[in-house]
């Protein structure tokens, strides 16, 4: 039976100032902090997470976050743009929403749907369209009600340095099925309800270079330990070479760079973000790895302040 991947689990990108950060995605967009931590790999930064209620899988929007970040370069070798999901009916709010707030916005058309193109305040690129077959959110915040908020990951648009063997690999090695065709867009879909949809530019773009405003990588669905062993063994048989399993407390994973330059890791589903706080307190507090804890004084006194805070527009 082929493998198949149920999408996107979390998307990861670099960012600068954190309560900007935190004022763009938990104050304009009404996403939720879930988690506020430090990378794993360098705990002088901080780690953030934003997504639905719970952080589910297929919702998360983690940054590693830096005033030091330098803004980077998007183009070919990384995650074009991220897309979120919106009600039915939706889009007309977060047009006003935006002006209300002094965010350019742009509409765009592909594949028979309406996106809604903008910045955040590094430069990423994100886009909102309406989709009805995943579930609503039950978090709201702000000036943001239910019946508008953001649910989850609608997809990804892929940059790709070689855009063909970027679709051959989403087909033969995460399993994704090809769709459709749209000028200089193919589309693949995956079993998921959340982060379904991914979308490969196949035209030339230059190089892009890491930093504030681009994706540092796109991690894929798992659902379990004993699962991702076989992806494991599936990847390398494929020809790339993935990492070791590595432990970062809400899930387990493994990382590989595709042959289009993109950076993937596969995640597992859990444990998740209850295993070190009560879902009713997600992000109040800062989290530190096990192996930092003793380092807690040190860490906490190089970390700038943040706050989710209802903006000054929606008092």
């Amino acid at each position: 039976m082929k493998r198949q991947s149920a999408g996107i689990h979390h998307i990861t990108a670099f960012a600068g100032n954190p309560q900007a950060n935190v004022d763009f995605y938990a104050g304009i967009l009404g996403l939720r902090m879930i988690k506020r931590t430090v990378n794993f790999d360098a705990p002088e930064i901080y780690h953030l997470y934003f997504g639905n209620e719970a952080g589910s899988p297929g919702t998360a929007m983690t940054f590693f976050l830096s005033n030091d970040n330098q803004r980077g370069e998007v183009g070919a070798g990384q995650v074009g743009f991220t897309t979120f999901a919106v009600p039915a009916g939706s889009l007309p709010f977060w047009e006003q929403r935006f002006a209300k707030f002094g965010i350019p916005f742009e509409r765009s058309e592909r594949f028979g749907e309406t996106y809604l193109r903008f910045r955040d305040w590094d430069g990423l690129q994100l886009e909102l369209v309406e989709r009805d077959d995943i579930p609503n959110s039950n978090w709201t915040f702000g000036g943001v009600p239910s019946e508008h908020a953001i649910k989850g990951f609608g997809g990804a648009v892929l940059f790709s340095l070689k855009p063909e063997n970027t679709m051959v690999a989403l087909e033969e090695l995460l399993g994704f099925e090809r769709i459709g065709e749209d000028r200089e867009y193919v589309r693949f879909r995956s079993l998921g309800e959340y982060g379904n949809i991914v979308d490969v530019y196949t035209g030339a773009k230059d190089r892009g270079s890491g930093g504030a405003g681009t994706i540092h990588h796109i991690a894929w669905r798992t659902r379990d330990e004993e699962e991702q062993s076989d992806w494991r063994v599936a990847v390398e048989d494929y020809g790339f070479r993935p990492t070791p399993v590595i432990d970062r407390q809400y899930f387990r994973s493994i990382y590989f760079r595709e042959a289009g330059g993109i950076l993937y890791e596969i995640a597992t589903d859990g444990p998740g973000f209850t295993i070190d706080e009560p879902l009713e307190g997600l992000g109040g507090e800062l989290v530190l790895p096990p192996q930092y804890e003793q380092m807690r004084e040190r860490i906490e006194a190089g970390l700038e302040p943040i706050q989710v805070r209802v903006l000054e527009q929606d008092r």
